[in-house]
């Protein structure tokens, strides 16, 4: 009972968190086979191969200092954060060399690092949930773990990589080769400090206190997280307006089309009303389209052809025209 509790609650709520930042991507989501894929390796890759790195790292430091406490020091605050950021970033650097045409925005380098931080999360969620609850103090252990994983840090492993999706985003959509070069590394970096911040709390304050101060801590860095992504979010819709008025004049668009594809409600509205009429899936795609098409025409706008930009931008636009007549608005 035990093992099976732990891995409901190891990997239920990180799939829920997961549905949640995919919800947040509204204006252009990101495929689900790559998502599901980033997320899977997480939670294999990372999670296996950081437990394996991070013990036999710590078996060495071990053997070097012959200290149980310096090991514990050095393993949390040291090697876990380098050794997990550079496993788990690894997915979504993967994703911006391979699927470059995927990975188009701020948002889009944030919703890929959460997506694999929570496949990480999960696989360590059951680890923790089971040995330190579990196997400690029974039921109760579990759930008080459970809580603490879930509840008081449950998104610490996203707001750490969020940082490295950040920095290769700004990579994306830069043509200086200085910030290419530098912006992924620095957002490597900021991931490794957040991450060795808090591991090194937790180790300087391991009473229920010591917990507490740390989960304000925590959720103090989540909500300036949030409301970057909100600010992100709200630079999609800018992006939209901006770049999708030019298709109504050349008739790709109806106005009405438009005020839609440029509102997260009323694209709500509109495939909530496309249920009834058997063009769901039809009213969905025209929208992605619009926001594939305008993250193409700001990044033609700023980064030039780089990879065919105007064929890829008469490509969507022939797409759109196809579906139009079928999409509610």
């Amino acid at each position: 009972m035990g093992i099976l509790l732990s891995l409901f609650f190891g990997f239920v709520p990180m799939l829920l968190f997961a549905w949640l930042i995919y919800w947040l991507d509204r204006y252009e989501k990101e495929p689900k086979v790559l998502l599901g894929g980033v997320f899977l390796w997480g939670a294999v890759v990372a999670a296996g191969g950081a437990f394996l790195v991070n013990t036999l790292l710590g078996m060495g430091v071990f053997l070097f200092t012959g200290s149980a406490k310096v090991t514990e020091v050095t393993t949390g605050s040291l090697i876990a954060p380098i050794v997990e950021e550079s496993l788990k970033g690894f997915a979504v650097l993967m994703v911006f060399l391979v699927f470059r045409r995927e990975f188009d925005s701020i948002l889009d380098g944030i919703v890929y690092a959460a997506i694999v931080a929570l496949g990480f999360a999960a696989t360590e969620n059951i680890y923790y949930i089971y040995t330190y609850g579990f196997q400690d103090a029974g039921m109760s252990g579990l759930f008080f773990m459970a809580f603490v994983r879930v509840v008081l840090v449950g998104w610490q492993h996203p707001f750490y990589t969020a940082f490295t999706g950040i920095g290769l985003a700004i990579a994306r959509l830069n043509k200086s080769f200085i910030i290419k070069l530098f912006a992924p590394f620095g957002g490597w970096m900021l991931g490794v400090f957040t991450h060795a911040f808090h591991n090194t709390l937790a180790e300087l304050f391991p009473s229920l206190i010591g917990l507490a101060f740390g989960a304000a801590v925590d959720w103090s860095g989540w909500l300036m997280m949030f409301i970057f992504v909100l600010w992100a979010i709200y630079r999609e819709q800018k992006n939209l307006i901006q770049h999708l008025r030019e298709e109504v004049t050349l008739g790709v668009l109806t106005p009405n089309q438009y005020r839609t594809a440029c509102s997260t409600w009323l694209q709500s509205a509109a495939r909530l009303g496309a249920l009834f009429s058997g063009q769901y899936l039809a009213t969905g795609r025209f929208y992605q389209l619009c926001g594939e098409l305008a993250h193409k025409k700001g990044q033609r706008q700023r980064l030039g052809e780089e990879g065919g930009n105007t064929a890829i931008i008469e490509r969507l636009r022939g797409e759109l025209t196809r579906l139009a007549p079928l999409a509610h608005s």
